[in-house]
């Protein structure tokens, strides 16, 4: 089978890293424990989407329908996912649902009719609107560009044929709420012109890839692009594109290519919704650099030139330092003395990671599930959002084991292959990447000084005068929409309601002149801590009602609640509104602000089931936030 030849193929996904356990294994495994112990068989099931075994994805898959009702009470967010293709996706929804719930969702899926995409998006009363889905994936092929097999005019070609998709986009986002990921075209090799086929501009080859780069320069923040031309590259495009599929089935993707497809679609609906990881934590001893710092000495570690396995090692520092760069965390935790672990950072010429490239650093000699909770405080981030990197199989196991909601990447023996089976688990899959990321290891560091000021005062009043805190306040705009839509989808924790807006959702609350929007930077005499706060907030008969407020974990407990209460009154007096109105719903992360409303002074409404509504009469007067010093924008 073409599933099975490509799970044992190295460098294609990480079945060729699971030594121990292939995905058939992890699925008898499941099956046998299926009745009496779900929550591990799912657990277990989860595994299976490291590979590309087909068969093993079905099976999973299968299992995952039998146990829908755990699968939704052990997941992270349920969604709604309609499926609309030129070609049969029956297939690739079961998968889809598979690797989206190794990704922390639940999916209710819809799938429309072969070959009904068109339909199904033009037609506003169609099924596909009726479940208001949360994502729509336009599973599409090459079979659906309506582009010549030659022209004299390729550029006005390719305009139009762009022009037809993205209009699709829009038409999803003006009959739904919908995010949209886009599968663009595979380039089929060209048996007419061969190896002069690159060198012409005017061929469909040619005008396909010109489609996918001008829908990728055209995707916003409600839209992204699934590269199928670069996987069905990595896997070759001959498997890819087995016209025995299409013949029989209509299947334009082999049945060998799919579970490939399905993981990279998940891992992007899953960075839409906001579930990317945010931390890689990392062992040291043969992970960052080969051989035992505390043994062998730095003069003896291998890392760098003059042998492979140091500069494999040096090459997957760089590649952790980019992710650093793009807004990943890096955290160590390490079984070594801690000043012995920090010596390569400080003295080895080959170390391309450096202790400030590291916001959180531990290591002794307690057990790694203990030091990674040690972590996660230190961070004050959810262990759900943590990355697992060691070398020692025992210390991956322990940790999968003890802290299930830890993802932990299988790492090869060799580490030549370190940054592929990191960079293979799509952990850290981005839709965006705004300034806030590029700083988020200066934030974090920043916080750790912030705690060592805390420690030194002598009052919580002493401690935020010391800050010398400034907010700059204004309406979302343009510029900084790419960061609203990251914190609204991201934050869990200071999230009153835990709605979520798409781009397109919140574009149209700045459109609409009754609709209030807030947008909050912070700085102190630390850091810059950019846009940390968003407040959506909508009339309601006499009333001003919230209708999100969001807020980085990263500044909770410095009174910038305060000020943003401030606003909410300013705001709501300026308008005419006698009475502010926000509603508290709980959710299994969102207790930190269960009292928020209370200690600012609103009184308790009747509940409508789980939603505690409170209501603030407007003062005659704001009153003042000592600690910040506000600038309207």
């Amino acid at each position: 089978m073409i599933g099975s030849a490509l799970g044992d193929r190295p460098g294609h996904g990480a079945a060729s890293l699971l030594p121990n356990m292939t995905e058939r294994d992890n699925l008898s495994a499941a099956l046998s424990i299926e009745h009496d112990d779900p929550d591990r068989a799912l657990r277990l099931a989860k595994r299976i989407v490291e590979g590309t075994d087909f068969a093993a994805w079905k099976g999973g898959s299968a299992l995952l329908s039998r146990l829908a009702n755990d699968a939704r009470r052990t997941a992270k967010r349920t969604a709604r996912v309609a499926v609309v293709g030129s070609y049969t996706t029956t297939q690739f929804v079961d998968l889809l649902r598979l690797a989206a719930y190794r990704y922390g969702i639940h999916l209710e899926t819809y799938e429309a009719g072969f070959d009904q995409y068109r339909q199904e998006i033009l037609q506003s009363d169609s099924e596909m609107y009726r479940i208001d889905p949360d994502v729509v994936v336009l599973a599409v092929h090459d079979g659906a560009v309506e582009l010549p097999d030659r022209s004299s005019d390729p550029e006005a070609e390719v305009a139009s044929e762009t022009v037809r998709w993205t209009a699709l986009w829009r038409h999803i986002a003006e009959s739904s709420s919908a995010r949209v990921v886009q599968h663009n075209f595979v380039v089929r090799p060209d048996p007419v012109h061969g190896n002069l086929a690159k060198s012409l501009t005017n061929t469909r080859g040619s005008m396909i890839a010109a489609t996918n780069a001008a829908l990728a320069a055209a995707a916003g923040g409600g839209v992204a692009v699934v590269d199928c031309d670069m996987l069905a590259s990595r896997i070759g495009k001959d498997v890819w594109l087995d016209d025995r599929y299409w013949q029989i089935a209509k299947q334009a993707v082999s049945l060998g290519a799919l579970p490939l497809l399905a993981r990279h679609t998940a891992a992007v609906i899953a960075a839409q919704l906001g579930l990317s990881h945010k931390v890689l934590v990392l062992d040291l001893d043969n992970t960052l650099w080969g051989g035992t710092i505390g043994d062998d000495g730095i003069e003896r570690l291998a890392l760098g030139a003059g042998s492979a396995a140091g500069e494999a090692y040096a090459a997957f520092q760089r590649y952790c330092k980019s992710l650093s760069e793009r807004g990943v965390l890096l955290a160590v935790c390490s079984k070594n003395d801690p000043e012995v672990a920090r010596e390569p950072f400080r003295s080895h010429p080959d170390m391309a990671l450096s202790e400030d490239d590291i916001a959180a650093f531990v290591a002794n000699w307690e057990p790694k599930p203990d030091n990674l909770r040690q972590v996660a405080e230190n961070l004050d981030l959810g262990l759900d959002s943590f990355v697992f990197v060691d070398d020692n199989p025992a210390e991956r196991e322990i940790v999968r084991q003890l802290l299930p909601e830890v993802e932990v990447v299988e790492l090869p023996s060799d580490p030549s292959g370190y940054i592929a089976a990191v960079a293979d688990s799509l952990l850290f899959e981005m839709v965006a990447i705004t300034d806030e990321d590029r700083q988020r290891t200066h934030h974090y560091r920043a916080r750790s000084s912030t705690r060592g000021l805390l420690e030194t005062a002598s009052s919580i009043e002493e401690f935020h005068a010391s800050l010398s805190m400034e907010a700059e306040l204004f309406a979302f705009d343009e510029t900084h929409l790419p960061r609203v839509v990251q914190l609204v989808n991201k934050t869990n924790q200071f999230n009153l309601t835990t709605r979520r807006h798409g781009e397109e959702s919140l574009r149209a609350y700045m459109a609409d002149p009754s609709t209030f929007t807030l947008a909050l930077r912070l700085r102190d005499r630390l850091a810059d801590h950019g846009l940390i706060a968003a407040v959506v907030a909508v009339p309601a008969d006499d009333a001003f009602e919230i209708d999100t407020w969001v807020m980085s974990c990263r500044v909770i407990g410095r009174t910038v609640e305060r000020t943003v209460l401030g606003w909410l009154i300013d705001t709501a007096r300026d308008r005419g509104f006698r009475r502010i109105i926000g509603r508290y719903i709980p959710t299994p992360k969102n207790a930190l602000v269960s009292g928020l409303f209370g200690d600012l002074g609103f009184e308790r409404g009747p509940n409508n089931g789980e939603t505690q509504t409170w209501h603030l009469a407007v003062p005659p007067s704001t009153p003042l936030n000592p600690f910040i010093e506000v600038h309207n924008g």
